[in-house]
């Protein structure tokens, strides 16, 4: 049994039916159905897959099965009473399946479908193919890189158009609408998806886009969680559930300094939105500052490495420092330092421990 998880508009959908028809050639025994269909108004999701056994089926798609009440439950009963049976789900990136109602953690490999990388970005966009780079090769021979990539395209414009409208493949609809219906699709996490997963009402939903809304205008946003539920009108566990809800459901980004852990009920140092876009969707005009911070945190979390806060800088992992600034920012903080780099917008090439920001969206 395999989960996929992502954000809404990262492909999902697409990959799986993809999948049944150019991978496995729209077999008879491939089954695609989506959880909110009203077809489970009156069968049950065992009911189906047993149903579908029986007429020789051998795979079955469920999408979006966070919209079915007792998912859980019911996919370890068809994973334990049909084993032939295979089943690929996809669901909100807020659904942890490892706290359902039944224990699917020894039954289910789960994937996560994040949003394009810039590098995918330009593979869409700009028809240009690269290969991603990992941090070492970033550290150790970034001059070459960049060269190599300029030389084919010029990578400032199209890391722009990038931050504002290129996250989710579906600008290929057209950049035009793509900001509203990321605006859809943020309504949709909140009122619908959280709705099920988290039992958020109208009321609730309210307050938690009053939440992004604060942190959208933020440079970035150092929370005081004080100030924060007097302004909502919640209680302090309220907001430090909603931030990491949100943070499951691929709307924020939690920075923590190592070895401080990730519980609900402790404050992280910084949050983010949790990609650039987003910032764009819900200001017009976001802060730079924070864009920057926004793309570099993303693009790291979403290549696999693990993030903190440092003393000095603003990211850390792996034994690197990283600091984020316009293209003449300081060594200053972070120069005392092994390993640190400087990471800078505004600039096509660097020098030294100097990196253009653009460079870290090759990483997957």
């Amino acid at each position: 049994m395999i989960a996929i998880k992502g954000p809404r508009g990262a492909g999902k959908t697409t990959l799986m039916l993809q999948y049944v028809k150019y991978d496995l050639g729209l077999p008879e025994t491939a089954l695609y159905i989506t959880a909110d269909h009203t077809w489970f108004y009156n069968h049950t999701l065992l009911e189906t897959a047993n149903d579908w056994y029986k007429q020789g089926g051998k795979l079955l798609i469920i999408d979006e099965v966070h919209k079915y009440k007792n998912w859980s439950v019911e996919l370890k009963n068809i994973y334990d009473g049909l084993p032939e049976l295979k089943i690929i789900f996809s669901a909100s990136s807020a659904l942890d399946i490892y706290r359902g109602e039944a224990d699917l953690s020894r039954r289910v490999v789960s994937y996560m479908l994040a949003g394009l990388s810039f590098r995918e970005y330009l593979q869409f966009s700009h028809k240009v193919n690269f290969d991603p780079v990992t941090i070492g090769d970033i550290y150790s021979n970034h001059r070459n890189l960049s060269r190599t990539i300029s030389e084919k395209l010029r990578p400032l414009p199209a890391f722009r158009k990038y931050t504002e409208v290129g996250y989710l493949p579906i600008f290929i609809e057209g950049e035009d609408s793509y900001l509203l219906k990321l605006n859809q699709a943020i309504n949709t996490i909140v009122d619908t998806d959280l709705a099920y997963i988290a039992a958020y009402n109208s009321g609730t939903a309210s307050k938690v886009k009053k939440l992004l809304a604060v942190i959208a205008e933020s440079v970035p946003f150092k929370p005081n969680i004080a100030a924060l539920s007097r302004k909502l009108d919640l209680s302090r566990d309220s907001v430090y559930q909603y931030i990491y809800q949100l943070a499951d459901a691929r709307l924020l980004n939690t920075l923590s300094t190592e070895g401080k852990g990730v519980s609900t009920l402790q404050k992280p140092d910084k949050i983010y939105l949790e990609n650039t876009n987003l910032a764009y969707a819900i200001k017009s005009k976001p802060d730079i500052g924070n864009v920057r911070e926004t793309f570099v945190f993303n693009q790291l979390h979403n290549a696999g490495l693990q993030i903190y806060s440092p003393k000095a800088g603003d990211f850390v992992f792996d034994g690197y420092t990283l600091k984020i600034g316009g293209k003449n920012k300081a060594t200053t903080q972070v120069k005392h330092l092994d390993n640190y780099l400087i990471v800078s917008d505004d600039i096509e090439v660097g020098t030294g421990n100097k990196v253009p920001i653009w460079l870290f969206g090759f990483l997957y």
